[in-house]
């Protein structure tokens, strides 16, 4: 079955922009209780994922940072930790069950890399949990 049918598209989905802050990411992922957000460009292209620990991490190896002062810590100075792939909105399902072993969700992106939206790992697991149903 094609990814598209359990797509979350964009405008329903936490994301942060690569032109941001990183006070900014904080707050929204705090604000949508979110351990990990997509990243995008100004064009509107998939960067990465940002995760609680990349901040941490980031927090931990620089001595002189405090949260008052991630206002002035832009995102591309922030190293992701985890090179999450996207997947193309032409992908089936089975193409994406190892990544959701990784990761709460799936980012998707179209022919052009633009980001369209995400798959959660709940969607995956009952997709799948029904298609080994069918099967008994």
């Amino acid at each position: 079955m094609n990814v598209a049918f359990f797509l979350i598209p964009k405008n329903e989905v936490a994301y942060i922009k690569y032109e941001s802050t990183m006070r900014q990411a904080l707050e929204k992922m705090e604000y949508h209780k979110y351990s990990a957000v997509p990243i995008i460009d100004h064009e509107g292209k998939y960067i990465g994922t940002l995760t609680e620990g990349d901040l941490l991490w980031k927090i931990k190896n620089t001595p002189t940072l405090s949260f008052e002062n991630t206002s002035k810590i832009w995102l591309r100075e922030v190293p992701l930790h985890r090179k999450i792939e996207a997947i193309s909105i032409n992908a089936e399902m089975e193409d994406i069950l190892a990544k959701a072993m990784e990761q709460n969700f799936v980012p998707v992106v179209d022919d052009k890399n633009i980001f369209i939206g995400i798959i959660r790992r709940r969607e995956i697991i009952e997709y799948f949990t029904k298609k080994v149903a069918s099967l008994s």
